[in-house]
């Protein structure tokens, strides 16, 4: 006599089968959703146009195209932010990191988003702006800085 059995562990009405997940590449929840748009090079300027939402999970391709441009000798960046619909301080970071060892930032056709980060950042003082002597923090909005006449 035999104990095994060929019949399913669970009733065929009860076993389910499980759908393959589907990755949802919202900004929301999905790590390194592509910001990046377009890219072009003239000379040693790189043009780059942004899309979407810049946060810290879609922020990462950018940090890479800018590091593997700034390995490569690019000293000028152009970012086109026109349809950036949205962004956080991880914008800052890479806005503030572009310019070290002298390399230029332009930015283009700033989106709203774009803009009411910028306002924010430079309010709190947290904004970098880059002069003759290189980057320094720029004086809070509204506020004296020492040695200002009227």
């Amino acid at each position: 006599m035999s104990t095994s059995s060929t019949a399913p562990i669970l009733p065929v009405p009860l076993a389910v089968p499980v759908l393959p997940a589907v990755h949802d590449s919202g900004a929301d929840n999905a790590p390194g959703v592509i910001v990046v748009d377009s890219c072009t090079a003239l000379g040693t300027t790189l043009v780059v146009r942004l899309v979407g939402e810049i946060d810290c999970y879609s922020v990462a391709p950018l940090r890479a195209l800018l590091a593997s441009a700034a390995a490569d000798g690019y000293t000028g960046l152009v970012l086109d932010t026109a349809q950036v619909t949205f962004c956080d301080s991880s914008l800052l970071a890479v806005l503030d990191w572009w310019p070290r060892r002298g390399r230029r930032l332009t930015l283009a056709n700033r989106s709203r988003a774009v803009r009411r980060l910028l306002t924010a950042a430079a309010a709190d003082g947290s904004a970098r702006t880059a002069g003759p002597a290189g980057p320094r923090t720029a004086a809070p909005v509204g506020r004296r800085t020492a040695g200002a006449t009227s």
